[in-house]
C-alpha cells in the first residue's frame, strides 16, 4: 500500500484539531509539525478570525506598490490602443506624450505589459528569415562582371492584368539586358527569361539580387532553385542586405526611369505593356545619355560575355582539404555518426566541409558557402 501524501492544507487542519483538543501546547504542536512557534500562532489566529478560509494560502503581493501605474493612466493607454490596434507600445507612448503632456506617461515596455494584461497584444508568428549574405561583393570593373536582377514593383494594367516586370542589367555599363512583364515572380518563368538572356549575351561572373523570391530562399546560404542553377553554371549569387536597396543603387535608379517612361500611364493589356517595355529598353541602351558614362549610351560600353551558356551542368569538385558528403533524399548529410539537415534542393549533390576550428566546419556547395557545421551543438549554423 503506498504512503499517503499529506498536503499542506491537511496538515494545517490537523494542527488546528490538535490545538482544539487541548492535548498539546504550542511548543508540542511546533515540535510535532516541524514549524516554528510564531507559525503555529499565525495559523491559530487566522483560524479564530476567518475559520477554515483563513488556513488557505494568501497572496504575497504587497498591499501598496508606489510604482504601480494609476488606473486613470491605464485607462488612457487602453483607449489609445483601441483607436488603432495596429499601433505598438512605442506609438501609444508617443501619442500619449503628445496629447497629455502634463501626465507622467509610463515607458513603452510598461505600456506593452499593460496592453498584454488587457489582451490587446497578440503573440507574433515565428517567421523563418533568409540567412544574411556575408561574402564581399565583386567589383564592377568590366562588362559582365556583375549583373543585377530584380522585379520592379507589380501593378495592374487597365485591363486588370497584374504585371511583374523582371529586369536584368549589367552593372558596369548600365546596359539593360531584359525587361520582361510576367504574371508573377515564379521560378519557371524567371528561369525562362534568364535562359534567353544567357543564350544571347553569355554568362556573368555574379548576379546581385535582393532577398525576395524566386532569387533567394530560407535554406542555408539563402539557396533557392534559381540560385542553385546559377551556381551550377559557375555564377556567384550575391545578395544585398535586407532593407538596403542602395547596395543595388544602379539598378534601382534604372527602375525609377522605367516607371516614368514605360509604366506611367499603364497600358490596357500585357502585350501592349510589353511593347512599351521593349521600346524603353531599346532607347535606354542605344540613345539615352547616361551621366555616369560621360553622357554616352550603355551600348558604347557593353560587350557580350566570353563565357557562353551551355545546357551541361558540371558537378562541383573540391580540393584535398575538404571532406565530401552527398545530400540524401531527406535533405540531410551524415557526418561522423550524426545527421545534419541541409536542404532538399541539393539532393544527390556533393557538398564540401572544410575544418576552420576544433569541431567547426565551413560547409560549401561548390564555391558557395552554406554555413558553419558545429559538432558540439550538432547543427548547421546558417
Amino acid at each position: 500500500m503506498p504512503w499517503r501524501i499529506m498536503e499542506a492544507m491537511d496538515q494545517k487542519i490537523q494542527l488546528i484539531a490538535d490545538w482544539k483538543a487541548r492535548c498539546f501546547s504550542i511548543i508540542d504542536l511546533s515540535n510535532k509539525y516541524h514549524v516554528s512557534r510564531p507559525t503555529v500562532y499565525k495559523w491559530v489566529g487566522r483560524y479564530e478570525e476567518l475559520g477554515l478560509d483563513g488556513l488557505k494560502e494568501q497572496s504575497r503581493a504587497p498591499l501598496h506598490n508606489p510604482h504601480r501605474t494609476p488606473e486613470h493612466i491605464i485607462s488612457l493607454i487602453v483607449q489609445e490602443k483601441l483607436k488603432n490596434r495596429s499601433r505598438g507600445p512605442k506609438k501609444v507612448y508617443a501619442q500619449l506624450e503628445r496629447h497629455y503632456p502634463d501626465i507622467d506617461v509610463p515607458s513603452p515596455s510598461t505600456i506593452g505589459e499593460i496592453l498584454k494584461r488587457h489582451g490587446l497584444v497578440h503573440k507574433r508568428k515565428r517567421r523563418f528569415k533568409v540567412p544574411p549574405y556575408t561574402e564581399p561583393f565583386k567589383a564592377c570593373e568590366a562588362p559582365n562582371t556583375v549583373w543585377s536582377a530584380d522585379y520592379k514593383g507589380q501593378f495592374y494594367t487597365w485591363g486588370a492584368h497584374i504585371c511583374y516586370p523582371l529586369t536584368i542589367s549589367d552593372n558596369y555599363s548600365r546596359y539593360l539586358l531584359a525587361c520582361q512583364g510576367l504574371a508573377g515572380p515564379r521560378y519557371a518563368q524567371t528561369r525562362t527569361v534568364f535562359e534567353k538572356v544567357f543564350k544571347e549575351y553569355g554568362l556573368p561572373d555574379a548576379i546581385r539580387v535582393d532577398n525576395g523570391t524566386p532569387f533567394t530562399g530560407k535554406c542555408p546560404g539563402g539557396l533557392s532553385r534559381l540560385s542553385v542553377w546559377w551556381i551550377q553554371l559557375g555564377i556567384t549569387p550575391e545578395r544585398i542586405d535586407k532593407g538596403c536597396p542602395q547596395q543595388n543603387g544602379r539598378h534601382e535608379r534604372m527602375h525609377r526611369t522605367l516607371k516614368e517612361e514605360a509604366v506611367d500611364p499603364f497600358r490596357c493589356t500585357m502585350q501592349e505593356q510589353q511593347k512599351h517595355f521593349d521600346l524603353f529598353r531599346m532607347e535606354y541602351n542605344n540613345d539615352r545619355p547616361h551621366e555616369a558614362l560621360d553622357q554616352n549610351a550603355p551600348n558604347s560600353y557593353y560587350r557580350k560575355s566570353t563565357k557562353p551558356y551551355t545546357e551541361k551542368r558540371v558537378k562541383p569538385e573540391y580540393d584535398r582539404g575538404y571532406i565530401v558528403r552527398h545530400v540524401l533524399h531527406s535533405g540531410e548529410i551524415t557526418f561522423r555518426g550524426t545527421m545534419y539537415s541541409i536542404t532538399r534542393l541539393l539532393t544527390g549533390e556533393p557538398i564540401g566541409l572544410k575544418e576552420i576550428a576544433d569541431g567547426q566546419w565551413k560547409v560549401f556547395y561548390s564555391f558557395h558557402p552554406l554555413g558553419i557545421l558545429d559538432e558540439r551543438r550538432k547543427k548547421l549554423i546558417k
